[in-house]
């Protein structure tokens, strides 16, 4: 069955989830971004710079001769804990038992062939309680879910090339049980070897067999917009016939979402080109759906905003197939 008799033996059309743009909340090149609860306290994950970024910066995060570090924020309150992970690049929070893990990338450059796994019970001291190489993998932006008792971990990477194929980025998958022990999963389990996949992100939900993956789709002319596809199997994947799930707009995406952001700030948001919308990701608050991206121009000049869902993650990512 080719693209169109699928399109066209859908007996039901799904309603696009509406999500509303709250507009942009930081110009310090802060991207990669996850929003997490924990105890109670909604939080955002960030990838920063030991001296952190000012509305002043104009040069891609990559190229500031600085070490990359990792940090918390409280949405509530606008305080950040500090600075944890030297020299790691990447990485993502996920809370088991009351205990916040992180995992990152063990390099100060992008590009990283060994994890790095930690634990903290207060955002500040932090384990090191595990590391996992893998040889000649080049890993940058990474996710974890948990199913059926089982650990899902996706990696982003660009090398090997029999691992990710001729189109880097693609995605790959390791599984524990322990969040200690990963062990890759067979060659066939990957995502979108066939062309770019890029920013990352991995959603599970109760009572539901699939695998939702949210990640970056590259278009004609340099732009880049987000999209959701899902898998049971993590072989055969199914997308969502209401792609792209958020498409740049600079006039939604250029809204001032922050009393933070001073007079330069918004000078610098006001003059940007925007033809990107990435690393998008997720959680649950409150009953509604808190989603943060980054918009700009995957040349390394970027912004990061906010964006609801008035609903929870399971209508979110279902709406999107049923």
């Amino acid at each position: 069955m080719d693209r169109i008799e699928e399109i066209l033996s859908k007996k039901v059309y799904p309603q696009k989830p509406v999500i509303r743009k709250l507009g942009t909340i930081s110009c310090n090149c802060i991207v990669e971004t996850t929003p997490i609860v924990y105890r109670g306290e909604l939080y955002r994950f960030e990838v920063v710079r030991r001296k952190s970024f000012t509305s002043e910066t104009t040069v891609s995060w990559q190229d500031v001769d600085d070490s990359p570090c990792l940090r918390f924020v409280n949405v509530r309150t606008n305080t950040a804990t500090p600075l944890f992970a030297e020299d790691h690049t990447f990485g993502f929070p996920i809370v088991v038992d009351d205990t916040m893990y992180v995992v990152t990338g063990k390099s100060k450059e992008w590009g990283a062939d060994t994890l790095t796994f930690m634990r903290s019970d207060n955002l500040v001291d932090w384990e090191t309680y595990h590391e996992l190489t893998l040889p000649g993998f080049k890993i940058y932006n990474m996710n974890i879910a948990k199913k059926d008792g089982k650990y899902t971990l996706m990696i982003e990477i660009s090398e090997p090339a029999d691992e990710c194929g001729t189109h880097p980025y693609t995605f790959r998958f390791l599984q524990s049980c322990d969040m200690t022990n990963w062990t890759l999963t067979p060659k066939e389990c990957v995502f979108q070897k066939d062309r770019y996949a890029g920013s990352p992100a991995l959603y599970t939900l109760d009572d539901d067999p699939y695998y939702y993956v949210l990640y970056l789709e590259a278009y004609p002319m340099c732009c880049y917009a987000d999209c959701i596809a899902r898998s049971k199997d993590l072989v055969n994947w199914e997308y969502s016939l209401l792609n792209p799930v958020l498409m740049y707009d600079e006039y939604e995406d250029k809204k001032i979402a922050s009393p933070f952001l001073n007079e330069k700030d918004r000078a610098l948001i006001d003059a940007a080109l925007d033809i990107n919308n990435s690393d998008m990701e997720i959680c649950e608050f409150l009953g509604r759906t808190i989603i943060y991206y980054s918009w700009g121009d995957q040349l390394g000049h970027e912004f990061l905003a906010e964006a609801c869902y008035e609903g929870t993650m399971k209508e979110f990512l279902q709406g999107f197939f049923e």
